[in-house]
C-alpha cells in the first residue's frame, strides 16, 4: 500500500504516462472540465474522495453537498489534505486547492458555502477518485 504521507515526486513525462490526458490538463495543467460533465457531480455514495493522481486521501463523502455550479462541493477537507495558493489567474482573486502530497491542481476554494463552515470547495470531478463505503 502506498504512503499517503509521502510526497509523491513525478516528472511531467512520468505524470503524462500515468494520467489521462483530460486528468493531466486539469491536474498538472490548472485545466476545468466543463460544467456538469463530471462523474462526482451528483454522486451519493457514502465514501472517501482521493486524488487521482496520487491517491492521498481528500474529502469525506459526509461533507459533499449539491452547489448547483456543475462541479462537485465539499464544505470540508481532511487535515492535511490540501494547501492553498493564491490564484490571480484570468482576471480573478481566487484560492487555488492542490493535492498536499502530490501538488496537483484539485479546483477553488470559495467563501460561499451554504453550511455552517461557508465554505466551498469546489472540484474537478477529473481529479478525484471514489473509494466507496463497503
Amino acid at each position: 500500500m502506498e504512503d499517503t504521507k509521502k510526497p509523491t515526486l513525478k516528472s511531467e513525462e512520468e505524470w503524462r504516462q500515468v494520467l489521462t490526458p483530460e486528468q493531466y490538463k486539469v491536474l498538472r495543467q490548472k485545466g476545468t472540465e466543463a460544467p456538469f460533465s463530471g462523474a462526482y457531480v451528483h454522486e451519493e455514495q457514502e465514501g472517501m474522495y482521493h486524488c487521482a493522481a496520487c491517491g492521498n486521501p481528500l474529502f469525506s463523502s459526509e461533507t459533499k453537498f449539491h452547489s448547483g455550479t456543475g462541479w462537485p462541493s465539499f464544505d470540508e477537507a481532511l487535515p492535511g489534505a490540501i494547501k492553498y495558493v493564491r490564484d490571480t489567474s484570468h482576471g480573478m482573486d481566487r484560492t487555488e486547492v492542490v493535492c498536499a502530497r502530490c501538488g496537483s491542481h484539485l479546483g477553488h476554494l470559495f467563501d460561499d458555502g451554504p453550511t455552517g463552515t461557508g465554505k466551498r470547495y469546489c472540484m474537478n470531478s477529473v481529479c478525484l477518485k471514489l473509494k466507496a463505503k463497503k
